[in-house]
């Protein structure tokens, strides 16, 4: 059995359906699930973690396919777990004997330490590989200088693109991904920015956003080799 949508749209559908019905959530999320072929979400929901603990965490097919060097964007619209990815990202490259960096000014250190909880645990080998920078100041230079003893095969996220032209002060963003992607090739490490997309873009319409759908603050040239075509 295949669900008819990723999970995060039916829950969508069911805050939705809450919404236009005036019915509890828990209420629409079984209705959804009734839709998909089970008694109850709690089902629904026991599948799905199921079906990718058989097809393997999402995680490491992505750090497989993820070369030394290489920027890659993770976009979602708000709410759609894309910093709980991003730090299940971290943990994976963490777990597999790499250095992890996560750079956030949009994060407490409550926030990061309730995800971690929720993706690794109280693994050691983790916590002795992960370091988190919480700076203010999230810009190019800011990321390489905390990036300077970084080795080879590091994986570091950054939360997020939108922000590290905030400050008047600091070059344009394509600029700055130009900078960090220099860094990234000299460097042999793997850099991942976490991005709003567009709240014009209607997964209805198409299954996934293109750079197209990005929110952004200032054009950056994708096409001109910054990132790999393959995402």
């Amino acid at each position: 059995m295949r669900l008819s949508a990723p999970l995060f749209r039916l829950k969508r559908l069911a805050r939705q359906l809450a919404r236009k019905e005036r019915l509890p959530h828990h209420a629409a999320l079984d209705m959804v699930a009734a839709d998909e072929g089970f008694s109850s979400w709690g089902l629904l929901a026991a599948y799905y973690k199921t079906r990718q603990n058989k097809i393997g965490k999402p995680e490491a097919s992505v750090l497989a396919g993820f070369g030394d060097g290489e920027l890659l964007i993770l976009a979602a619209r708000p709410g759609h777990g894309k910093t709980l990815f991003g730090i299940d990202l971290l943990v994976e490259a963490a777990r597999s004997g790499h250095q992890a960096f996560f750079f956030s000014c949009e994060c407490s250190l409550e926030d990061v330490n309730q995800r971690l909880s929720h993706s690794a645990g109280r693994d050691p080998k983790v916590n002795s590989r992960l370091l988190i920078d919480l700076s203010d100041r999230l810009c190019a230079d800011h990321i390489e200088t905390g990036l300077s003893m970084a080795e080879p095969g590091t994986v570091a996220v950054i939360d997020y693109l939108q922000v590290l032209d905030q400050r008047r002060s600091e070059p344009e963003l394509d600029v700055q991904i130009r900078q960090l992607r220099r860094l990234a090739l000299r460097k042999g490490i793997r850099l991942v920015f976490l991005s709003q997309v567009h709240r014009s873009f209607d997964p209805d319409k198409k299954q996934l956003p293109g750079f197209a759908d990005l929110r952004l603050p200032n054009p950056v040239a994708f096409q001109q080799g910054l990132f790999p075509a393959r995402w």
